[in-house]
């Protein structure tokens, strides 16, 4: 896949603490009932249709948003690698799964056909570093609205994460995603650090 911008502009490179452990964080990256709960923007809902994460599984989502409609992506996993790494393409599409241009979805002319998320999770003293990174130009994210909705969605992340933190009978070394999900896991508290 060719890079979508030229090799000079920075591309988007997120990166946010979390007061958890990595395996906990990189969990909540791949746990279906738990990503429908804040892989959105504010305001927005998603729901899949499909989601197998393991390389060359893919997703087919949905992100409602009540001002604009509803934005359809597919994408596939190209990496796994709990708890180290995840990175996966997304691609809009239609209601069916097809792959469509970003421009007959209303999107911005400029955006790619295709762009690949590289999330990298990096534990330090029982903290995890995420770092996200999307092979797209900075400013074109940040003039479409990309870069600000991935802020937005590690904000509902960890707020998911300390919800579950606090349920009663826990420490804060705990989370409980059945408390936030309904799906049984174990693990462990959310403080955002500076995002780059």
């Amino acid at each position: 896949m060719q890079s979508p911008q030229p090799p000079h502009e920075p591309t988007v490179l997120i990166e946010r603490t979390f007061d958890f452990p990595r395996d906990v964080v990189f969990d909540a990256w791949t746990n279906p009932d738990l990503l429908a709960r804040w892989f959105a923007p504010r305001g927005c809902t998603i729901r899949f249709t499909r989601i197998d994460v393991r390389p060359g599984g893919g997703f087919h989502s949905c992100i409602h948003n009540p001002q604009f409609g509803d934005c359809w992506t597919v994408g596939v996993y190209r990496e796994v690698v709990r708890p180290q790494r995840l990175a996966f393409t997304m691609r809009i599409a239609d209601a069916n799964g097809n792959p469509v241009s970003s421009v007959s979805q209303g999107h911005d002319r400029d955006w790619p056909e295709e762009t690949l998320v590289s999330i990298t999770f990096i534990e330090r003293n029982g903290r995890t570093l995420v770092r996200l990174e999307q092979n797209v130009s900075e400013a074109l994210a940040r003039r479409t609205g990309a870069h600000p909705s991935w802020l937005q969605m590690l904000d509902a992340l960890g707020e998911e994460l300390a919800r579950g933190a606090k349920r009663p009978g826990k420490n804060i070394d705990q989370v409980d995603f059945a408390l936030i999900s309904g799906a049984p896991m174990e693990g462990s508290a959310v403080s955002p650090d500076h995002d780059r």
